[in-house]
């Protein structure tokens, strides 16, 4: 089957599209699958993209048993919960009797320690695959991002699944995902008879998602630096957790993609959202980027501003190759996203309140933010002088 068209378009009316994705989400459809039912576990269930599969897989007739692994019980009916850390190396006796794994207890959070943050995802992932393979587990599926190709201006459009990991790795939730495709590489070498399958979704968009990515789409300008091609694909969690039971079934193996089809160019997000752009030199972007992460007055390194700056689209092609499409479209999912944010204030990925936002989003919008933070800047430096 031949890849996605590498740009499209919605053809329904706003109204059409949430009136269809109501209906998908109420009556998501199930992979084929012809094999014998499985029993599948999943950390991380008690909440997010985590609480969508398992309600997912509980439903499915592909599944015979759901174990539903978190810190706290979730509300999802039909499965069989045990509350633990996903780090206590207890979670090998949960998984006897388990055919896959999926592991989605993950931090990817914004206001996380960086420190904490990575130990958490990085031991809880070891943890987790190592059990697994303890318990005779088949198959494990670790969902990570694309964010792990790297942006690049000399990136394809799209990018393959088996394109390189090009990514600068900071202290940053990236430096996290490539730690865990690592272990992903290293575990069937480690433990034969072990599979394990990555999943790698564009910009997940959905509710109580908050990253660097989403929070982009809160500021009053939308930042461009001069010269760049932004390129902006994303994934509605609904489609993520579709794919994610394909790769627990094992319709798709080893590395694969998942988004809406096609892309977004710049200018077609700013008539989209409204938000008319502020474009900086690539120098002053970067180097004020990462003067204020330095300071620890914004939460993501100056790298993670590549990914609003140049490409990093992918396929989807093993997914579509395996029956899956995503059942929203670009357009769709951003407008989306607008409604989740409305309300909030960022700038340069620092969510402002109260106060700050009165201050910094007045009639001046963006000029006076950035003056605003220039300001943090000099008091930050010249308490650190006395």
């Amino acid at each position: 089957m031949s890849s996605p068209p590498s740009h499209v378009r919605s053809g329904l009316t706003q109204d059409e599209g949430a009136h269809a994705a109501a209906e998908v989400a109420e009556f998501p459809a199930g992979p084929d699958y012809d094999g014998p039912p499985l029993v599948v576990a999943v950390t991380g269930a008690a909440s997010g993209i985590g609480a969508r599969l398992t309600e997912r897989l509980a439903r499915s007739k592909a599944v015979r048993k759901v174990l539903a692994i978190d810190e706290r019980r979730g509300d999802v009916r039909g499965v069989q919960w045990r509350v633990l850390d996903v780090r206590d190396p207890a979670v090998a006796e949960r998984l006897a009797g388990v055919d896959v794994v999926v592991h989605l207890a993950l931090d990817l959070g914004m206001a996380a320690d960086p420190k904490a943050r990575s130990a958490y995802n990085v031991r809880g992932t070891q943890t987790v695959v190592t059990a697994a393979a303890a318990a005779g587990v088949h198959r494990v599926v670790l969902c990570t991002s694309a964010m792990v190709y790297g942006a690049l201006a000399d990136n394809d459009v799209p990018l393959a699944e088996d394109a390189p990991l090009r990514a600068t790795e900071e202290a940053s939730v990236v430096g996290d995902l490539l730690e865990i495709e690592r272990l992903a590489k290293r575990a069937p070498m480690a433990h034969p008879g072990l599979s394990v399958t990555v999943l790698r979704p564009a910009v997940v968009v959905g509710p109580d998602v908050d990253t660097v990515l989403t929070r982009h789409f809160e500021a009053p300008r939308l930042l461009v630096v001069a010269g760049s091609r932004p390129c902006w694909q994303f994934c509605a969690v609904e489609d993520l957790a579709a794919a994610l039971e394909y790769a627990a079934l094992g319709l798709v193996e080893g590395e694969v993609t998942v988004g809406c089809d096609g892309w977004l160019e710049q200018e077609e997000v700013e008539q989209i959202t409204g938000i008319r752009r502020m474009e900086l030199p690539a120098t002053l972007a970067l180097g004020t980027a990462a003067r204020l992460h330095r300071l620890g007055l914004t939460p993501a390194p100056a790298a993670d501003l590549a990914y609003t700056m140049y490409p990093w689209v992918v396929s989807g092609s093993r997914l579509h190759e395996a029956g899956w499409r995503p059942t929203r479209t670009n357009e769709e999912v951003l407008a989306e996203l607008l409604t989740q944010v409305e309300g909030n204030h960022a700038v340069a990925g620092r969510r402002l309140s109260g106060k700050d936002a009165a201050t910094s989003l007045g009639a001046a919008g963006a000029t006076v933010a950035l003056v605003g933070t220039a300001a943090l800047v000099r008091r930050a430096r010249k308490r650190r002088q006395v």
